[in-house]
Parts: structure tokens; sequence; C-alpha cells
């Protein structure tokens, strides 16, 4: 029987979905099958929200219906044939899976008492201990405990277990007096502060609650999260005075000089950026407006409904947001505020929960992300008009992952991620045209490169492109690591690098690796990506630059130098090339384990070792791939990664003194956010955090 745990609260606007979710996430650090389990979901055409967001996370694969109890009907209909499905559709789970996490009911059908009842219930049927999450917004510590202490009651006339306390949306100065009030309860205690953003509606939950329509925008823009309304009975100038970054404007459909004006100051440096419009009346805008506004190419959503002013503010107003599968910035939010509040290894270790010896590419990223928030690095993202980059930072950011300066002029920079929804504000902006760092730069590189020619007004020029620029700032210690390509050439990216930053001292090529990701483990492959055809000495600084990269990601290095030959079996130049590059190996790094020339069948399967190397610390064991050249390694990894269907995180340049990393140009947001932290973590074994160093040269943009 799989472990599990149960999440439940005794009332409605706990905030139980964000601490499902973080349980959800701890859990998939450890071990390789997660599920989850809801009992009672609602029954018409409406989807459970918070088992949507649940089944979406990348750990979880079975689909939601698999994962649904029984509905509120069947409830009612016959409480005990109900219970009986609910345990049998958990075993059904279970048996999939090595932990569950089951969430409780919302109270959104029957009585508050009633339902907690029935929730504590279920959890002792299912033989789950319960995690109780109390709602402590606008509560004392007292009377967070109180409730805790009814709760508990309640639970135990149930034969219910508890298992630990989060007490949610606490105010922030009064989280330690909060997780104090609740030390009586004998497990442990944890509170999360109120964070506004998880509560924020978006447009598209606006629209709704106004039984609204778009009528112009840009359709993806509706997820943006919405922070107020405002209501703009005045005139122009009055309205512009009360904007906010976030904001809805209602105005009725009959004032068009009011929705040309938002529709202006959105666009404008000196205005903060709002999140949409509502046309209230059931009026349209004049068709020569509507043609104005259409030429313009405004993308923020225009919304109409045929409720009048007071109606439609009441009905915008009530709305309360959602922590939904389509909303990353959420997400990212949930995973950060309870990643720092509540301690996950005191969770697992409570539950008994062994960690698997397996590493899944989840679990992996999981790695990534933990080395990168524990001793966190400033990152310079050269790409500020790339749409990706700006997505990927929101979620560093939120997460913590690193510190990041991103390039680019601060307003255009922006305007662009206000559009998209993302709130980059915990970055520094800086213009590669700013004039002082243009300057301190372009004498650096002159410098360093007066000897191929470059004179000071060359310099001045070349350090203005991105890719030079960010190079120079990790060069001067304003950044510890670079990150580009998402828009740029491979080498565009690199050149820079290998112009100023140059290799280390004990290193005479710059090479790269991927991470690949199989299902139950990680293997480190280089070089597949710089070198076309390396020599002895070169695959030799390879395998050695690609076991301390192994090593510092914690992957036990076993180097396999790869060949058409295992042992003796074969002969010729190429097998001689792999030869004289193992001997070096060994020569250099005694204590490695390397093995080569060796064929992949023999490096990665056990049977085929035993035939072919018997007795080798390596063979059938490797878990560093060095390909002998650049056709060879870059059609495996991507032999592996499609036939397999393995994660293919890279490549990842090494050899470097310091850390600046290439994107495919085809990279996902999730691919960015690997690089850069995979980019931070290379950073700390390089020297300390330059840390805001950069901001107090040009200033933080707002």
């Amino acid at each position: 029987m799989a472990t599990s745990v149960y999440v439940a609260s005794v009332e409605g606007y706990t905030g139980k979905s964000t601490v499902a979710l973080g349980v959800l996430e701890q859990l998939s650090r450890r071990v390789e099958r997660v599920a989850v389990f809801r009992p009672v979901v609602r029954g018409d055409a409406a989807t459970d929200y918070v088992l949507d967001l649940l089944v979406s996370h990348d750990a979880v694969q079975l689909s939601y219906d698999e994962c649904a109890g029984v509905t509120y009907a069947d409830l009612h209909r016959d409480p005990e044939g109900a219970l009986d499905r609910i345990v049998d559709r958990f075993h059904q789970v279970a048996e999939k899976a090595d932990a569950v996490v089951v969430v409780g009911s919302d109270y959104t059908d029957v009585g508050a008492p009633t339902e907690f009842s029935f929730n504590a219930r279920i959890a002792a049927n299912l033989g789950s201990p319960v995690l109780l999450v109390l709602n402590a917004h606008e509560r004392t510590p007292d009377e967070v405990h109180t409730a805790a202490d009814l709760a508990v009651s309640e639970l135990r006339a149930h034969h219910g277990t508890l298992f630990a306390v989060v007490a949610n949306r606490a105010d922030e100065n009064q989280l330690d007096d909060v997780v104090k009030a609740l030390e009586g309860l004998a497990v442990p205690a944890f509170a999360i502060p109120e964070e506004p953003l998880l509560s924020a509606p978006s447009v598209t939950d606006l629209m709704r609650a106004c039984h609204g329509h778009l009528v112009s925008g840009e359709e993806s823009l509706l997820s943006q999260e919405t922070t107020g309304v405002v209501v703009a009975a005045m005139t122009l100038p009055h309205v512009l005075d009360r904007l906010f970054d976030g904001a809805v404007v209602v105005t009725p459909g009959d004032r068009p000089e009011v929705v040309l004006g938002v529709l202006t100051a959105q666009v404008s440096a000196n205005f903060p950026q709002m999140a949409g419009i509502v046309l209230n009346g059931g009026f349209e805008l004049p068709a020569q407006v509507s043609t104005l506004i259409d030429g313009l190419g405004a993308t923020m959503p225009i919304v109409a409904t045929s409720m009048d002013t007071s109606e439609a503010a009441r009905a915008l107003t009530s709305v309360r947001g959602r922590l939904q599968k389509h909303s990353p910035r959420k997400v990212a939010t949930a995973l950060r505020i309870f990643d720092e509040r509540v301690d996950g290894d005191v969770l697992l270790d409570r539950l008994e929960l062994a960690r698997t010896t397996a590493v899944t590419p989840l679990m992996f990223e999981h790695q990534l992300i933990d080395m990168a928030v524990a001793d966190r690095r400033h990152i310079v993202l050269p790409e500020g008009d790339e749409d990706r980059v700006l997505r990927a930072a929101d979620i560093v950011l939120r997460r913590r992952i690193a510190d990041l300066t991103i390039l680019g002029e601060a307003a255009d920079v922006q305007r662009r991620a206000s559009l998209l929804g993302v709130d980059i504000s915990g970055a520094t902006v800086v213009s590669p045209k700013d004039p002082e760092l243009r300057g301190r730069f372009a004498a650096a590189y002159h410098e360093r490169r007066k000897h191929k020619g470059i004179d000071l007004e060359r310099a001045r020029d070349i350090v203005i492109d991105v890719s030079y620029f960010g190079t120079m700032m990790v060069e001067l210690g304003l950044a510890d690591g670079m990150v580009s390509g998402a828009a740029h050439t491979t080498a565009h990216t690199i050149r820079p690098a290998l112009e100023v930053v140059r290799t280390a001292p004990d290193v005479s090529v710059v090479s790269s690796v991927f991470f690949m990701c199989l299902r139950d483990q990680v293997l480190v492959y280089g070089d597949c990506a710089v070198n076309p055809d390396p020599t002895a000495a070169q695959l030799a600084d390879i395998a050695l630059a690609s076991a301390r990269t192994a090593a510092a990601f914690g992957v036990e290095p076993r180097v396999a130098m790869l060949s058409y030959s295992t042992g003796a079996s074969g002969a010729g130049s190429d097998v001689d090339k792999v030869i004289e590059a193992t001997a070096m190996v060994r020569e250099r790094a005694p204590s490695l384990l390397v093995e080569g020339p060796i064929q992949y069948d023999a490096a990665i399967d056990a049977a085929v070792a035993r035939t072919k190397l018997p007795g080798s610390q390596v063979a059938g064991r490797a878990t560093v791939f060095v390909f002998p050249d650049l056709n060879t390694g870059n059609n495996t990894y991507k032999a592996v990664q499609r036939s397999a269907g393995a994660l293919a995180v890279g490549p990842i340049l090494q050899g470097l003194n310091k850390p600046v990393n290439d994107l495919s140009r085809g990279a996902l947001v999730r691919d960015i956010v690997n690089t850069i932290a995979i980019t931070a973590i290379q950073a700390q074994s390089v020297g300390q955090s330059v840390g805001q160093s950069v901001s107090q040269t040009v200033g933080r943009a707002r």
C-alpha cells in the first residue's frame, strides 16, 4: 500500500490547494510515483479546479478521472455506498503509486461541521493521517489555536489521526506566534503568510462574473491576474490619477475618451500597466473608435457587459481568484511560500517515506532548483526582448532561484512584461547603451583584445551588443554567470566568452555536456555540441571536465571513454586516440573511475559488461559518457532523447573561467529556468556571489 496523507480543512477559503500542491511537490522530490486522489468532486459540467491543478503536476501520471472519487450527488443519494466507492477507488490509485496526496472537499455543498466530519471519516477509512489546514486570516494566534482544538476533537471522534497542522493566510508579523500557539498539539505545526496574488482573480474570472465577452485585445492576456477595480465615472484626468498596476477599469461603452485615454496610458512609460477594461451598460464603442483601436494594435483585453455601473462594480469586486493550473505566477508563488515556511523533510520523515534510489527527470529538476536556491547567485539574461526569457525570469524570481539582471531598455522590457502578465520587478533592468557601463566595458574589452588590433572606439561599438555586454558583466564581477541563446546563435553567445572569459587554467578547450534524464537515472553526455573532432589531449580535458560537472550536480562520476572498440578488440587511429586520452585521464586523476576504449552497450548494460569487460568498475555502471567526436555525440544524444523519451538538459558549457551557457533557440520556458539554475550552481564553485553590485551602479528599474 502506498503512503498517503489527507489534506483537509474545517472551512472554506483556507488555501488548502496551496498546501496540497506544496506537499505534492515535496513528495515528488523523494519518490518516483506520486498520485493524487479527490474523494468528492462536483458532478456538474464544471471541472474540479483543485484536482485539475494537482493532476497537471509533472509527477502525477494518472488522469483526472482516475483520481476522482464520487460526486456530491452520489454522496447524497447513498452515503454509505459512496464511502465504499471512495475507498475502492482510492485503493486503485494507491496500487499505482508510492505516495498519494488525498485532498478533502471544499465546503461548496453541505454545512461545514458535517463536511469536516465526513472528511475525517474518509481519512480513517483510507488509513491516511490528516494534515489539517487552518484559516488564520484576520485571526489572532489564540483564535487559531481554538479552531485547531475544535478540529482535532472532531477528527478524533471519527477515529482520524492528526499528522501535522498548517495555519495558512496568517499575518506576516504573527507567523512565529501562530506556530507557538499550535505547539500543544504534539505534531509539526507551520504558518504560511497571506499572499494576495493567490486570491487575485484573473480577467477571465471577472469577465465570467459580469457575464461579459471579449471585444478587443489578446485572448491570451485574459489569464492575467488583477489587483483591483477602478470605476471610471469621472473625467479622464481624474481617471488617470487613479490607475494602478493590475487594475481593471470599468467605464460605460459610450465613454470612448476614457477607453482611448486608458489605452494610451498603457503604452506610456509614465503610467502603471493595467490588466483590462470592462465596458458596462451594453453600449458598443463607436465604429470609428473601434477602427482606431484595431489600428493601434492594442493588446489589453476589453470586455463588454450589459450590466450597469453599480451592478458591474459589485459583481467584479466580489470575485475571489483561485490557484489554477493555468496560473503559472500563482503556482510558482505558492510553491515558494510553502518551501519557505514548511519543512518538507520533517513532513516526509514523519510519513516514514524512504527515498527511492531512482532519480527521475523531475527529481533532478528539483535538485537543480534546491541547489540554486540554497546559495543564490546573480545571472544576467541578455535577451530582454524575448517573451520566453521574461516568463522564465518571473518564475526564477518567484522561486528565488537566482538574482537577475535583464538587458534591454527599461521601459520596453517592463511594458512587454506587463503585457505578458509577468512580474520582473525583482530584477535589475540595464540598458546596453548605459554610458557609464559602456565606457567601463569598452576600456576593459580594449585592454583584453588590443593585441588583436581592437582600438577603444571599436571596443565601444562591440560592447553594446547584448552578448558582449552580458559577458563583460560576468568578466568584471557584476554578474556570476550568463544565459543566452533563446534568440541568438550558439556562436553569438559563445564567441564573447571565448574572447574575454577564456578557459580555466588547467583546461585546453571549452566543451559541453547534456544531462540525459532517463526514466530512473541521470547520465552525463559530453561533448555533444562544441568540438567537432577533439584531439586525445582535448578528449582527456573533456572527460575530466565532464566528471567534475557530474560530481557538482550529484551524479557520481564513472567515466566511459566511448569507441567502436571495447578493450583490445579493435585497432585504428580512432581507437588509438581514445586509448591515449584514457591514459591521460588516469594520469591526471588517479582516483577517478574511468574505462576506455569501451562501446556504449558495454558501458551501460551490466550483462554485456560481464561478457566484454568483466571486472571493470565502470563497465555496465557508467554515468559519464565521453564521445570521441561531435558527429557521434550529437547524433547519440538526439537518438536517446527521441527514442527513449529522455529529457535532455543542456548543452551546459564547461571549461570556462566563469559560467556562460547557451540555450537552444527552440528552448521552452522550463528549459530556460533549468539552465539558469545550472548556471547559478556552476557559479557557486567559482567564488563569492556579486550580489546586487550592478544595481549600485545603474540603479534598480521598477
